[in-house]
């Protein structure tokens, strides 16, 4: 508790004479000083890699840890700080911008740490001094007034994250992570580059474009990577696309992780490899891919390093031939090559800087350099004009003039604020927030003539080119512009590729294939693999009767009533129209049968016309007869009815004719029957009842029955008529035209109406069976009423289980098979008699054996 308690004394003291004491500022920590400086009236502050890596350290936490020792020098981002320098050089010299007014810079190397990033962007803000003068109390503006860089998006995010509080510009010239263009996050923060908002998605409708569906996706593990892909990912799947995998690594990596990636693209079935990688991851899969035959794999790529002539040098194995893939367009600064390859300025403040930059260019060492390497002496005179390295290669330029259009960006807002004219107003106080404002608000025109200006996000246009790389003399690799895509432009013209051969993969000139499974051809629809992406599907044949008429169709469709699937299933063709024709064997037949069976029964009238006197023909009633042998002639043609296509006319035709007919047939027959069965009672005394049937009566008779089977007719026709019809429903394949009954009752009634007549005429006949022979018909007439209820009985159930056009032949034949056997049951044995044994045609012999008798 004792020292517990003296401890917080001491702290009360210090406290209470502290605050007796003016404000003070100190500074924590060791002080950073900037790799390139030139002092002016304005400062602008840069952030470039000059080395990519640094020396790996063990922390015992136990003393201050040392300096970070940075490693890999990088000639790249030596090119971006001289685009840099070059502007602001170019500004400082011009008379109409910022007149009067000089730019300076203060350059740090960030070594690609991001924590190295955060310090000295820091530093930038800040002054070097340990201690603050006490009158400015920590409240003076900064240093400098916009910040030129980082090019990577993860230490963009970072800075940008520190600045954004106190609105200090930060201009990046290569940081594409769409979550960069959040404004609540990011407020101060700007780039000259296109967001990977719109790469992603144009990257998806690149591949979309040449047909690959089943896609790899390797990315650098960091904000530009992760961002970057999950947007790629997001719209692909929109438009079809499947991603079988999707991985990520750092360059920082150990080689185990590494080499799992590369057994995964191994495995895979996908030939076509989507990246979002900086060009340094790259370089570090190459190397690892070069111990591996993993050729013939079609890589789409960014802008990060699709036209890098570094990346494409490194691809020894050319893992990458025929790479395709977005690059920022071409663009052209005039002068600054010769200034970049002026590399004395960059001699300015760092010594040491500058002596590991010249012997890395020259690949020599000055000879108090403690390298144990045996390289030659630098003299100092060495001229770059015989140097070929990344340094020299200009290949970059699209993105020097992105750092070149940002410095003049931060100059024309400048120039506003100062409201320059040939002078500009100096002692005008320098706000960062109003800096920031008018930098978003620029819209300036470049020497060269490109627009610049910035969306309310802080980005620009989305304009990209379509780079191919294609063989050159010597190895070397072309980067070849096939297409462009403008993401200002509507949507169906925002991607254009040119008419221009592209080579792909192994130096082929076809388009690779990259699809889970292959295209399911038209007649066929895509059945999903169970547990798999969508675009992994079976091909399965439509059902009948539906189609698909294009490729990959989800679903078939349903041919209309009238039509029916081809054998392929990719069309619908008319159904062959079925009705019983007169040109088919069946229809055919049974006119023959009709027609014959109307000459059989004219031939039989004629031949009772012929014998009309004699006593055989008079003593069966003559007039009766004659009326059945045409009834029967109608009975035979009203079967034409049912034959041929149908119609409004022939539907009511057929049947009423053949229910009108059949009761007139059925009548006469009846009323003969009657007429022999009152002739033999007639005969018993005391009997008279031949004059209540006489042939005014048996006319009446005919025509009342027959009149009933009319107004049947009549009403069936009235209330609910037959009408033609098609049926779909009996014939997958084919439609059955036929006649619809209209009213099942009407129809049955017909039938049930001649069903009563023959079986009242059956009756009848049964009863005068066993009267005398010589003039008993009952027998014919009995057997003939037998014959047409067995046919009509049978009928029933036959019409009802025969399909499509046999249903109208069992009627057919139905109705010749009853008017056969009703003619010849009752005709044909009196024709015998007429025509072969004349000598039973006599009243005596009629007369006389009924009397032996």
């Amino acid at each position: 508790m004792y020292p517990l308690g003296w401890a917080l004394l001491h702290l009360l003291l210090v406290a209470t004479f502290t605050q007796a004491e003016e404000q003070v500022c100190t500074q924590r920590g060791d002080p950073e000083n900037p790799q390139l400086v030139k002092n002016g009236d304005i400062m602008l502050g840069g952030l470039f890699s000059f080395h990519t890596n640094w020396r790996e350290r063990e922390n015992t936490y136990m003393e201050k840890p040392l300096p970070l020792q940075c490693t890999s020098l990088n000639f790249r981002e030596f090119q971006l700080a001289q685009a840099m320098l070059f502007a602001i050089e170019e500004i400082n010299n011009s008379s109409d911008l910022l007149p009067g007014v000089s730019l300076g810079y203060k350059i740090y190397d960030t070594c690609g740490s991001i924590a190295r990033s955060v310090r000295v962007a820091l530093s930038l803000v800040n002054s070097n001094e340990m201690v603050a003068s006490p009158a400015e109390k920590c409240t003076r503006p900064a240093q400098v007034q916009a910040i030129m860089g980082e090019t990577s998006s993860s230490p963009c995010t970072a800075i940008a994250t520190v600045m954004g509080p106190f609105h200090i510009p930060l201009i990046s010239h290569f940081a594409t992570c769409a979550c960069l263009s959040d404004k609540i996050k990011y407020p101060s923060f700007l780039r000259t580059i296109p967001s990977d908002y719109y790469q992603s998605r144009a990257l998806a409708h690149l591949v979309k474009h040449f047909g690959w569906t089943w896609v790899g996706a390797v990315r650098s593990n960091e904000d530009y990577g992760n961002n970057g892909m999950a947007t790629f990912i997001e719209t692909a799947q929109h438009l079809g696309i499947c991603v079988e995998y999707s991985v990520s690594f750092f360059r920082t990596d150990p080689s185990d992780k590494i080499q799992k990636i590369i057994d995964i693209i191994k495995a895979s079935t996908s030939k076509v490899i989507v990246t979002f990688l900086s060009h340094m991851d790259l370089d570090v899969l190459l190397h690892e891919l070069s111990g591996h035959n993993l050729t013939g794999y079609q890589w789409v790529g960014t802008e990060a390093w699709i036209f890098d002539s570094q990346t494409a040098e490194g691809d020894i194995n050319h893992i990458l031939d025929g790479a395709i893939g977005l690059s920022i367009p071409q663009a052209y600064v005039t002068g600054l090559r010769e200034f970049m390859l002026d590399v004395r300025p960059l001699n300015s403040s760092n010594a040491d800087l500058f002596t590991e930059f010249w012997e890395a260019l020259f690949s020599c060492k000055f000879r108090l350099s403690k390298s144990t390497e045996i390289l030659r002496e630098c003299t100092g005179e060495e001229d770059i004009n015989g140097v070929e390295n990344s340094f020299t290669d200009m290949s970059l330029m699209p993105i020097f003039n992105n750092v070149y259009k940002g410095v003049y960006a931060v100059a024309h807002a400048l120039h506003n604020i100062l409201g320059c004219n040939k002078t500009c107003d100096e002692n005008k106080q320098l706000d960062p927030f109003t800096i920031l404002q008018r930098i978003q608000r620029s819209n300036f025109t470049t020497k060269e003539g490109d627009r610049v200006f910035f969306n309310e996000n802080g980005d620009p246009a989305a304009k990209y080119e379509i780079i191919n790389w294609q063989p050159g003399e010597n190895g070397i690799v072309n980067f070849v512009t096939v297409g462009l895509y403008d993401a200002t432009l509507p949507a169906n013209e925002q991607m254009n590729l040119q008419n221009k051969s592209i080579v792909w993969t192994q130096n082929s000139l076809e388009v690779p294939v990259s699809v889970c499974s292959e295209t399911c051809p038209p007649g066929t629809r895509k059945v999903l693999q169970k547990g798999k992406p969508v675009c992994c599907y079976d091909c399965i044949s439509c059902a009948e009767g539906e189609i698909s008429n294009s490729t990959d169709a989800v679903t078939c469709v349903r041919c209309p009533p009238e039509s029916w699937s081809n054998d392929r299933r990719d069309v619908c063709i008319k159904k062959e129209a079925e009705f019983l024709s007169y040109g088919e064997i069946m229809g055919i037949l049974l006119t023959t049968a009709s027609l014959f069976g109307t000459c059989i029964t004219s031939f039989v009238a004629l031949i009772f016309y012929r014998h009309r006197k004699t006593p055989l023909v008079r003593a069966n009633n003559s007039e009766l007869s004659f009326l059945l042998l045409f009834s029967l002639t109608l009975c035979f043609l009203c079967s034409l009815t049912f034959i041929g296509r149908p119609s409004d006319w022939s539907c009511m035709l057929r049947h009423t004719a053949f229910g009108i007919t059949f009761v007139l047939c059925i009548s006469c027959v009846l009323g003969k029957t009657i007429v022999v069965l009152m002739a033999f009672k007639a005969t018993l005394p005391g009997r008279n009842v031949m004059k209540w049937f006489g042939p005014t009566q048996q006319r009446l008779s005919v025509l009342g029955f027959t009149l009933v089977q009319v107004i049947i007719c009549i009403l069936w026709l009235t209330i609910s008529p037959p009408f033609p019809s098609k049926n779909f429903k009996e014939y997958k394949d084919k439609i059955i035209l036929e006649c619809s009954l209209g009213s099942a009752v009407g129809f049955w009634a017909v039938l049930g109406y001649i069903g009563l007549l023959a079986l009242l005429c059956f009756i009848c006949a049964f009863l005068a069976r066993k009267l005398p022979d010589n003039f008993n018909e009952a027998k014919f007439i009995t057997f003939s009423m037998l014959i047409f209820c067995a046919v009509w009985l049978t009928f029933i159930p036959a019409y009802v289980s025969s399909p499509g056009k046999f249903s109208v032949a069992v009627e057919i034949f139905a109705i010749l098979a009853s008017t056969f056997g009703l003619l010849i049951c009752i005709f044909i044995p009196k024709c015998y008699v007429m025509l072969l044994k004349p000598d039973r045609n006599t009243k005596k012999h009629i007369m006389g054996k009924g009397a032996a008798k």
